[in-house]
């Protein structure tokens, strides 16, 4: 009985030295929060999620200079776009979501995307954007966002992909890149997997966006083919807005998605 004691309490105390050596892992917490520092609540997640389903179309900018990306925003907006997500890819990206959340707060919602990890998101949310995007999924960042009240749309490019992000928590998940069959592949997914609110980005123009949304995708969001790097370069803000115009119109005429 004495050996048997001593050799239990032995454990015992290997077990805690083992714990001791093992690296801290920060935790973040997984308890639902009734509101973050950053003010999200239920109420405003789910108004993300409304506007997302009225709009149906984000505008995705990046751009190799700070000074052209609220130009071109702006461009964007003045054609009709609702819904836009400044990349962390741009320089001063955030200098560029606070500037625009001022001026269009409750008017235009702000994203940020290239969220690679919980300080990006950290740091986007400190700069005042209402949702979040990720070009690949990291499920711990959607977790952490969910459990806050934030709206994070990460990226996937399998049907197993876009469940798991599903099940993290991400409300909507963002099919990219593009995949062969464009539509058709966005199609056979939905009617597989229902739940899932799938928003395309590579692989969508000026003349298939609407397409999109037929064969069942939630919303969608324009880069290149609305911010087309010849236009940013020179200038050319006018041929940005006219694009703009044309996929917002081609977008409205689906109409919005019922929640």
């Amino acid at each position: 009985m004495i050996a048997l004691r001593r050799s239990s309490a032995l454990n015992a105390v290997r077990s805690l030295a083992v714990k001791a050596s093992a690296p801290q892992v920060r935790s973040y917490g997984e308890r639902a929060a009734d509101q973050s520092r950053w003010g999200m609540t239920p109420k405003t997640f789910e108004s993300v999620l409304d506007r997302f389903a009225q709009h149906r179309a984000c505008a995705v900018l990046r751009t190799p200079t700070a000074e052209a990306a609220p130009k071109a925003m702006q461009a964007a907006i003045d054609g009709g776009f609702k819904i836009v997500e400044f990349t962390l890819t741009t320089p001063k990206c955030l200098d560029a979501v606070a500037d625009f959340r001022k001026k269009y707060d409750g008017k235009v919602m702000i994203g940020c995307g290239t969220i690679m990890d919980i300080e990006d998101a950290q740091n986007a949310l400190d700069a005042g954007a209402e949702f979040i995007v990720a070009p690949v999924l990291v499920p711990e960042v959607v977790t952490w966002c969910r459990t806050r009240n934030v709206v994070c749309i990460p990226g996937c490019c399998t049907p197993t992909e876009l469940y798991q992000a599903y099940k993290a928590g991400a409300p909507i998940q963002k099919l990219f890149p593009g995949v062969a069959g464009g539509p058709d592949f966005v199609k056979a997914v939905s009617a597989a997997l229902p739940m899932l609110k799938i928003n395309p980005t590579s692989g969508v123009d000026l003349n298939n966006a609407h397409e999109f949304l037929q064969k069942g995708a939630a919303s969608v969001g324009l880069v290149a083919p609305l911010f087309d790097p010849q236009d940013i370069s020179s200038g050319n803000w006018d041929s940005i807005k006219a694009k703009a115009e044309k996929v917002i119109k081609n977008v409205e005429s689906v109409g919005p998605l019922k929640r």
